[in-house]
């Protein structure tokens, strides 16, 4: 799991919905008709069947229900900085704040909070989900994402994500349940995003790191290899996280951690 050529689909613990649970969709002829998605739209409200998906200026929709803060909630809203964005970006639990910084790590071009409400057919009737983030990549490839602790996802919640996988695939879009991280890669995450902003570089490490890891290269080599060891770390951990070095994600981040020089990711 190169940190310069992932995938989210490589981060992400796996997760399916059973076909059992699929088999209750309704996706006989017209399906794509009778589906709705509800967007918001300067705080009005317009309704796009599934089908039509595509002529929605997705950029100029705003989410289509609000954050809620209070005193007594359990859920831990609040706000996350997105270099790749350069802006602040909504999420309602510490699970959607990290797959919010593992979507700046992989240099997203834009994420929408609660992007729609998608309305859908099934075996008992008719059922509504919102999901979590659209999410637009580097490659411009789509992604729409529910997060959800394994242990919190119940039979009804089975049923509106396997809907919504649905009607990602009838677009084009991918789509994933986040219900945790593959080992190692959400410590490692956390420990590059450190040194995610721009840094100034008036002593010329990153060339030093760079000349240095021509070779794969141990991290505690590597930044000994520097004239100043203890400030390149932080320069080091710049260069992985914005893929000019590369490492192994699977593994935990420490001093015998092989580098080697990155791709480098699309900004």
């Amino acid at each position: 799991m190169a940190s310069d050529a992932c995938g989210l689909e490589q981060l992400v613990a796996p997760y399916a919905v059973g076909e059992d649970v699929q088999r209750r969709l309704l996706l006989g002829a017209g399906w794509l008709q009778r589906w709705m998605t509800t967007w918001r739209f300067d705080g009005e409200e317009v309704v796009w069947a599934a089908r039509d998906l595509e002529s929605v200026p997705l950029f100029t929709s705003q989410p289509v229900r609000r954050f809620g803060f209070g005193t007594r909630q359990r859920h831990r809203p609040g706000l996350q900085f997105m270099v790749s964005t350069g802006r602040h970006h909504g999420f309602e639990s510490l699970e959607e704040q990290r797959l919010l910084l593992a979507l700046d790590f992989l240099r997203v071009r834009e994420v929408l909070p609660q992007p729609f409400r998608l309305s859908f057919e099934h075996a008992g009737g008719r059922m509504e989900h919102t999901p979590d983030f659209l999410a637009v990549m580097a490659d411009g490839g789509r992604w729409l994402l529910d997060v959800r602790p394994r242990p919190r996802i119940g039979e009804d919640d089975e049923l509106k994500f396997a809907a919504t996988n649905e009607l990602a695939l009838s677009c084009g879009w991918r789509y994933a349940v986040v219900t945790g991280w593959r080992p190692h890669v959400w410590s490692v995450l956390d420990a590059l995003s450190a040194q995610r902003r721009p840094v100034d570089d008036p002593l010329g490490l990153q060339e030093e790191l760079l000349a240095a890891a021509k070779d794969p290269v141990a991290f505690g080599e590597l930044v000994q290899a520097t004239r100043l060891p203890v400030v390149a770390r932080a320069h080091a951990l710049h260069l992985i996280w914005h893929g000019w070095l590369a490492i192994e994600l699977a593994e935990p981040l420490r001093d015998a951690t092989l580098v080697w020089a990155g791709a480098g990711r699309a900004a």
